[in-house]
């Protein structure tokens, strides 16, 4: 039997053995955990490492939304324009506009480029609709770097364009750049030549339409300059191939950016755009209703077909009252026009450029047409090097397009002077023949009051293969005007007499309908009901070009 001290002793020696077993196992411990990661590691969890990635993807489509920053944007807005997104939500009906390629980033690494990486890369790129027909558009960003062009923000551009192509839909371009990211160097040049490629590519197969809403300078210009129709917003917008710096530099001229390359030189003097408009807001709305007047591709099945609301056969006897019979009293073609067509809406293509001469879309029977017109109201109607590359470009667009053509013909000649002769009338009026002869889609024409020289046969004239030719009861068909037919032919002996010998000849449209030029001498009061009734019968229209690799246009 143990005494008192006996046990003390063997207590404290338990302890001690205890201690030591805990501190063994407890070493033991320490040691696996270091070299071991612990049984549950937080930041392996798979469903924590999700939470995580949705937070950044957040952030990330956060940045993007964004673009360059809110300091930017609200600059963006003190000049009056609205951001690469705000355009799109103006362009596309609510709702519908869906973004490719957001997070879309940029690879460069120099010159501090791997500091500045914003998702998108400064341009917007999608597809959405347009009055329910779907649409792919791109809308640079100027508030990201400039909105300037680096290689990834041209296969932004590009892939965009080949959707467009894929499933015959029209593309627009939202312009607002500075330019090739200078950082990229040769990329980005090759990354303006892959759009360059693909406007060429689809040209004639789907509509490209551009609307320049801020700078585009330098060969950023060429690929607006390749698409069908172009807009700009005026005092905001303006292209140039060189600035106005360089042009200081070279030829010692001061210009500002407006003075060389605004809204009003390029659609009232270059020709370069197809119309100009006081705002973005203005600019969007006139696209959208451009695009109600065009196909999505060159299929003919996707001319839009509207409700008729106006009678096809409706009488518009007031079109010969707006005409005077004085062939050198001037009117403005565009109030006839306005009085035969749906509903008097006239789509205006370059309305500042040429006003010798009208372009533009209409409707007859809830159909489009291309309207072209020679306008007495300006150069009396004569065609001019300007007024012919004009017309000569938009007919070619509705023969790509398959659009019927109406044409409305009260043309002197072609306007003389040096000036066009050394500009080259003869290369330039061969433009509007050539496209006029080359065009196999329904052409209609109505001589409204004269028709004189070689400009009446450029017209959209029988030999051009018109379909149905008409002439108004006080149209002429001639060389030329009697005064100077007489001159030539008697040398202006009993001039008199002999100009009415002329006239009473030539100052009527009955030779050419008994020569089957003109296919009837119609009343003014039935040019609507008799129009529309030819394009109805014109729409299985089949008149096939000659095959060969492509035409050589005297370009």
């Amino acid at each position: 039997m143990m005494n008192h001290s006996s046990t003390r002793l063997l207590l404290q020696h338990g302890k001690r053995s205890m201690f030591k077993h805990v501190s063994a196992t407890s070493t033991r411990l320490l040691s696996t955990t270091a070299t071991n990661p612990p049984l549950f590691n937080l930041d392996a969890d798979p469903a924590i490492v999700k939470v995580r990635f949705r937070k950044l993807l957040e952030e990330e489509r956060q940045q993007a939304l964004l673009g360059g920053g809110q300091a930017r944007i609200t600059k963006l807005h003190a000049r009056g324009s609205l951001t690469a997104r705000e355009r799109l939500e103006l362009l596309f009906d609510p709702g519908s506009f869906q973004e490719i390629d957001q997070l879309k980033a940029h690879r460069c690494m120099e010159f501090g480029m791997d500091q500045q990486k914003y998702p998108g890369d400064g341009v917007v790129t999608g597809h959405g609709t347009v009055n329910g027909r779907i649409v792919y558009a791109f809308s640079q960003d100027f508030t990201v770097l400039g909105g300037s062009l680096s290689e990834t923000h041209a296969q932004k551009i590009v892939k965009t364009m080949n959707m467009a192509l894929r499933v015959k839909a029209p593309v627009i371009g939202l312009n607002d750049s500075g330019g090739a990211r200078i950082q990229e160097g040769v990329d980005s040049l090759g990354g303006y030549a892959d759009v360059f490629q693909l406007n060429v590519d689809a040209s004639g197969v789907i509509p490209q339409l551009s609307v320049i809403m801020g700078p585009c300078a330098g060969g950023a210009v060429y690929s607006p300059a390749m698409t069908d129709f172009i807009f700009m917003t005026e005092n905001t917008s303006y292209m140039f191939v060189t600035g106005p710096e360089v042009v200081k530099t070279v030829t010692n001229e001061t210009i500002d950016k407006e003075g060389l390359g605004g809204a009003s030189v390029h659609t009232a003097k270059s020709g370069v755009a197809h119309g100009s408009f006081a705002n973005d807001v203005m600019a969007l709305r006139a696209m959208r209703s451009l695009l109600d007047f065009l196909p999505s591709s060159n299929d003919r099945s996707t001319l839009p077909i509207k409700e008729v609301t106006d009678d096809p056969n409706r009488l518009v006897p007031e079109v010969e009252l707006l005409v005077p019979y004085d062939p050198n009293t001037p009117y403005d073609m565009k109030d006839v026009v306005r009085r035969i067509v749906d509903n008097g809406d006239l789509f205006e293509i370059m309305p500042d450029f040429a006003q010798n001469i009208v372009t533009g879309f209409a409707r007859m029977e809830g159909r489009t047409v291309g309207i072209v017109g020679n306008n007495p109201l300006t150069l009396a109607g004569c065609l001019d090097i300007d007024s012919s590359t004009k017309a000569a470009r938009f007919v070619r667009f509705c023969d790509a397009f398959n659009i019927p053509l109406v044409t409305f013909v009260d043309v002197p000649g072609f306007l003389p002077g040096t000036d066009q002769e050394h500009g080259g009338i003869i290369r330039n009026g061969a433009k509007l023949l050539f496209a006029y002869a080359q065009a196999n889609v329904p052409k209609v024409t109505v001589i409204t009051r004269k028709a004189y020289g070689g400009a009446y046969d450029v017209m959209s004239s029988k030999h051009l293969r018109g379909d149905v030719n008409y002439a108004w009861p006080g149209a002429e068909i001639a060389v030329m005007g009697a005064k100077g037919a007489v001159e030539i032919i008697y040398g202006g002996k009993n001039a008199a007499q002999h100009t009415v010998e002329y006239t009473k000849r030539f100052a009527n449209p009955l030779v050419g309908a008994q020569r089957g030029f003109i296919d009837d001498i119609i009343h003014p009061k039935d040019t609507r009901r008799l129009l529309c009734n030819d394009l109805r019968v014109l729409r299985t229209k089949d008149l096939p070009n000659i095959p060969r690799k492509h035409t050589n246009m005297p370009l």
